[in-house]
C-alpha cells in the first residue's frame, strides 16, 4: 500500500505542477481604461493587447475593460502599483498631485502642435520613467489627446470678454487658467459638462476637439477657437513585478509592440483633430483661429503659468524644459 500511495502522491504533484505550468503559460493580464471604446485611445490599447496576444501565441492575454468597468480613472495608477491588475492607461497629469514634473503637458502654449507635443513627451519620458521605476511601475507608451480648443457661447475678442465667464476647470491647470483669464472657474468633471453647459453652470471651457464632439456642445455652444493651448496625454503602465515574470521573450514582445502602439496612437491623434474640426462645422460651429489680441493676451498667460510650474516642479520640470528647447 505504501509504495502505491507514494505513486499516487507523486502522480498528484506532478499534474499540479504541469497544471500550473499550463496557468501559467496562458498567462491573463487585466488592463483598465475609464474611456469608452469607441475612443481612439482606447482602440490603440486594445490593438496593442491583441498583437500581443498574437505575437505570443496566446501565452499572455491582455484584456482590456473599458469604460471604467474595473476601476475609474483615478484609481488606476494604484490598482497597478499594487497588482490589483497587471496593466492600465491612465491621463499622464493626474500624476501632477504626486510630482509636478507631469503637468508638462498642460503648461500653455508650451506645446502648441502635435510635432512639438511629441518633443515634449520625449524630453519628459526619462523623467517620468525614474519617478515611476521607484514605484514599481513601468512606462511603456504615450499617446495624446487633441489640442485644447477655446469654446464660448459668443463671440471672444479679447481677455477682456473672458472676464467674469464661468470657466469649466477638471485639473489645477485649468483652474488656475481660468484665474489668470479672469474667469470664474468652477470644476466640472466631463461626464457632468454637457449638462453644466446647457444650464448655464459653464458658459466656456477649454477641451479637445474630442470631447467637443463626443459630447455634442455644439448643440449648445456657437464658437470653437482653434487655441491649441496643450496636448493632454494618456500613458500605458505596466506592473513591474507581473513584467519581470514574464520569459524575456514575452517582455520584448511587449517593448516592441508598445513602440508600434504609441506609433499609431500619434497617427489616429491627428486624424481625429482633422475628422472632429470638419464634424463641429458640419453642426454649425464656427470653428476659427484665435483673434491676434487674445492670442497675445492668452500666450502672456501661459508665460506666467511657465514660471509658476517651472518653480513648483524643480529640478525635475527645468530639466524637461531644457530638454525639449535643446
Amino acid at each position: 500500500m505504501k509504495p502505491f500511495k507514494s505513486l499516487l502522491l507523486a502522480g498528484a504533484f506532478v499534474g499540479a505542477a504541469l497544471t500550473q505550468t499550463s496557468a501559467w503559460s496562458q498567462t491573463k493580464w487585466d488592463v483598465p481604461t475609464s474611456y469608452a471604446s469607441s475612443i481612439y485611445q482606447v482602440k490603440v490599447l486594445e490593438k496593442f493587447s491583441e498583437n500581443i496576444r498574437q505575437a505570443s501565441n496566446g501565452q499572455l492575454n491582455p484584456v482590456v475593460h473599458a469604460n471604467a468597468s474595473l476601476f475609474k480613472l483615478n484609481e488606476i495608477k494604484r490598482a497597478v502599483q499594487t497588482g490589483q491588475v497587471q496593466m492600465g492607461e491612465m491621463l499622464v497629469g493626474l500624476l501632477e498631485n504626486e510630482n509636478k514634473a507631469f503637468g508638462a503637458d498642460t503648461v500653455p502654449f508650451l506645446a502648441t502642435s502635435f510635432s512639438e507635443a511629441y518633443a515634449l513627451w520625449q524630453a519628459s519620458k526619462p523623467v517620468y520613467e525614474a519617478y515611476l521605476a521607484k514605484q514599481g511601475l513601468k512606462l511603456l507608451y504615450s499617446v495624446p489627446w487633441p489640442p485644447n480648443a477655446l469654446l464660448t457661447k459668443g463671440p471672444i475678442e479679447s481677455l477682456a470678454d473672458l472676464k467674469g465667464l464661468k470657466w469649466r476647470a477638471y485639473n489645477p491647470a485649468t483652474s488656475r487658467f481660468g484665474e489668470l483669464i479672469g474667469a470664474q472657474p468652477v470644476t466640472v468633471a466631463t461626464v457632468d459638462l454637457s449638462q453644466a453647459v446647457a444650464t448655464g453652470v459653464v458658459d466656456g471651457l477649454a477641451t479637445a476637439s474630442s470631447v467637443a464632439v463626443q459630447l455634442k456642445l455644439y448643440e449648445t455652444m456657437s464658437h470653437f477657437y482653434v487655441m491649441n493651448a496643450w496636448l493632454p496625454r494618456n500613458m500605458v503602465i505596466v506592473n513591474v513585478r507581473a513584467f519581470n515574470a514574464l520569459d524575456e521573450q514575452t517582455q520584448q514582445i511587449i517593448l516592441r509592440e508598445a513602440a508600434e502602439a504609441e506609433k499609431l496612437g500619434w497617427q489616429m491623434a491627428e486624424e481625429d483633430e482633422r475628422a472632429n474640426l470638419a464634424t463641429l462645422a458640419e453642426n454649425g460651429m464656427q470653428v476659427l483661429p484665435v483673434p491676434p489680441q487674445l492670442q497675445s493676451e492668452l500666450e502672456e498667460v501661459g508665460q506666467t503659468m511657465l514660471a509658476e510650474w517651472l518653480k513648483s516642479a524643480g529640478p525635475d520640470g527645468q530639466a524637461i524644459v531644457d530638454a525639449y528647447r535643446q
